[in-house]
């Protein structure tokens, strides 16, 4: 088998979107474990430390432990799942994204090769493609970057599916040009990207702004990916609207407030 597999793809959905991919016989790809929708006959799963990369395998033992190791540093499972076609045709497999937002197919051998990501954007590649970590030099970015200190690289020449959060916006920036973020709006950069963060200024901005303490800056050359929606600020949305969660029921446009719920039969005393 090839090095790096090259795979066939198509997105489907809006909001909602899965990515359904076409593997030629003996071809592969590779997923977090449970982001697998549906495959067809001939298809065989089996479950890997680490991420199957030709890399991993050719150091052996060790290779796989380290890649293992690294895959529980990112907080993800120790174990990803290969699904490879064993039939004498073309098969499909499917693999959906967590919450709402976009597949984002990204050809690593487009983007230099190698891409980092954040921690849990990461859906499914071509086999092949090596997933490890990408450290933060900065103190400062390990901090307040709003990914901690350790990030996703992904690395080889074929095909990358990362998920992004809402809407996405892609940039090219320019050298020397700047971008700043919020720090949860990032997806993922080249590694020709100077990331940083910055705080956003006056005292009164900082605490009473809503935009938090610090941006997220991102200074060229290269391509980033952003996201509208992270899913941190979502949970926090869904949260705070929960009355068991301590948030308070808006009741919109109900003149009677919690008593209409009671009415309707939502609530009970």
């Amino acid at each position: 088998m090839p090095e790096m597999h090259e795979v066939d793809y198509e997105i489907v959905g809006e909001d909602l979107q899965f990515v359904v991919i076409e593997l030629d016989p003996q071809e592969a790809a590779v997923a977090e474990a449970g982001a697998m929708m549906y495959m067809d006959d001939s298809i065989e799963m089996e479950t890997i430390f680490g991420d199957g990369s030709q890399q991993q395998q050719q150091s052996g033992l060790l290779g796989l432990l380290v890649g293992a190791g690294k895959r529980l540093i990112t907080g993800e499972s120790l174990f990803m799942t290969v699904f490879a076609n064993r039939g004498p045709g073309k098969k499909r497999v499917a693999f959906g994204a967590p919450y709402p937002g976009r597949v984002v197919p990204i050809h690593l051998s487009e983007v230099g090769g190698e891409l980092i990501a954040q921690k849990d954007s990461f859906l499914c590649a071509a086999k092949g493609v090596s997933i490890g970590i990408a450290f933060q030099k900065r103190i400062g970015v390990g901090l307040f970057g709003g990914e901690g200190f350790i990030m996703q690289r992904l690395q080889g020449d074929g095909l990358a599916f990362v998920h992004a959060g809402g809407m996405l916006a892609e940039r090219t920036l320019a050298p020397g040009e700047l971008l700043r973020v919020d720090t949860g709006c990032i997806v993922a950069f080249q590694p020709s990207v100077e990331y940083d963060v910055q705080f956003v200024g006056g005292i009164k901005t900082a605490l009473f702004g809503g935009e938090g303490l610090f941006f997220a800056t991102l200074r060229g050359p290269g391509r980033v990916w952003l996201q509208s929606l992270p899913f941190s600020r979502l949970a926090d949305r869904i949260y705070a609207a929960a009355a068991r969660g301590g948030g308070k029921s808006r009741e919109q446009g109900s003149v009677l407030g919690g008593l209409g719920r009671v009415l309707d039969g939502d609530n009970r005393f």
